[in-house]
């Protein structure tokens, strides 16, 4: 009886190994099953982020495009200088809207009065917004050969770790490492200063307030008179029906209205689904074989264009 007695055990044992065993596998392939399972979430989620970004910049893409046909289609002397339109494509609802660089004073082509007046008209004191228009006229130049460079030893006593580009502004963002211009002071000069404007000239037409009180002899009545274009404004002011700005009640034109290649557009794509994204892209134009080249753009901006409600949705 006792060698069938211990192949039971025997049996029984091995049984309960077995068990254990199939356990363990059990709780693996759970284990895994749970793992894919988080992993396919993961993807999904991370494939749908992809899908709204692919989205998004097709919609800005196509804002482009018809951007574009709208100031390539007159002639170059009957092209609006701003302007906004409205479409619907893929569920979404895009409004855009398109304004000239001339708007906007060129760090790398204003005059050193009209960059000291834009200072000032933001808060600067005088004396301030003059040696901030030194050191901007500073960075841009580059010092005649032989001569010191005087600019280049103001960097280092400020224990600046690099030296002035004596070459044009690549980047608006460039302003904020002028030495000596206050971060507060950049931030709201920001709004009103480009690269691509490419012209010391500025078009009062179009421009904001504070542009227009930096140019020389606007007197108060000037800047009250001028009222910026509105987001939603269609584009009535061209070339040819404005060629000149006029004082308010002077009946004479004493500043030539600027022309630039560049414009500056704000596209906001408002989904069904409640997302909102907005874009805003300067391109300038050329011609048949190359409509359109982007100088830059960028995503994820503080929406500026009013957003018009939508029907029947």
């Amino acid at each position: 009886m006792r060698p069938d007695r211990e192949r039971a055990t025997a049996t029984s044992s091995e049984r309960g190994f077995v068990i254990v065993a199939v356990l363990w596998i059990v709780m693996a392939l759970s284990t895994l099953a749970m793992i894919f399972s988080m992993y396919l979430s993961g993807s999904a989620r991370a494939l749908s982020v992809n899908d709204t970004a692919l989205q998004a910049e097709a919609l800005v893409s196509a804002s482009l495009e018809l951007a574009t046909y709208q100031l390539l289609l007159p002639e170059e002397s009957a092209r609006p200088s701003h302007g906004s339109f409205h479409f619907r494509m893929d569920d979404a609802d895009v409004v855009v809207a398109f304004k000239s660089e001339a708007a906007r004073i060129d760090l790398n082509f204003a005059s050193h009065e009209v960059l000291a007046g834009l200072f000032a008209g933001l808060g600067a004191e005088k004396a301030a917004a003059q040696e901030d228009a030194d050191r901007i006229m500073g960075w841009r130049t580059r010092p005649a050969a032989g001569a010191t460079n005087d600019e280049a030893a103001l960097y280092a006593a400020a224990g600046l770790g690099y030296s002035p580009r004596q070459s044009l502004f690549t980047h608006v963002n460039e302003l904020a490492l002028v030495v000596g211009l206050p971060p507060a002071l950049v931030d709201r000069a920001l709004p009103f200063v480009t690269v691509f404007n490419g012209s010391s000239s500025v078009d009062p037409q179009i421009a904001a307030p504070e542009v227009i009180a930096a140019l020389p002899d606007k007197t108060p009545s000037d800047v009250l008179g001028q009222r910026p274009p509105s987001s939603n404004d269609t584009p009535m002011t061209t070339a040819a029906s404005a060629t000149t700005a006029a004082s308010p009640g002077s009946g004479q034109s004493n500043t030539t209205t600027a022309k630039s290649a560049a414009y500056r557009i704000e596209t906001t794509i408002n989904f069904n689904d409640g997302r909102r994204t907005a874009s805003e892209i300067v391109i300038t134009l050329g011609d048949e074989a190359e409509p359109y080249r982007v100088l830059s753009w960028q995503d994820d901006v503080e929406p500026r264009v009013i957003s018009r409600k939508r029907k029947g949705l």
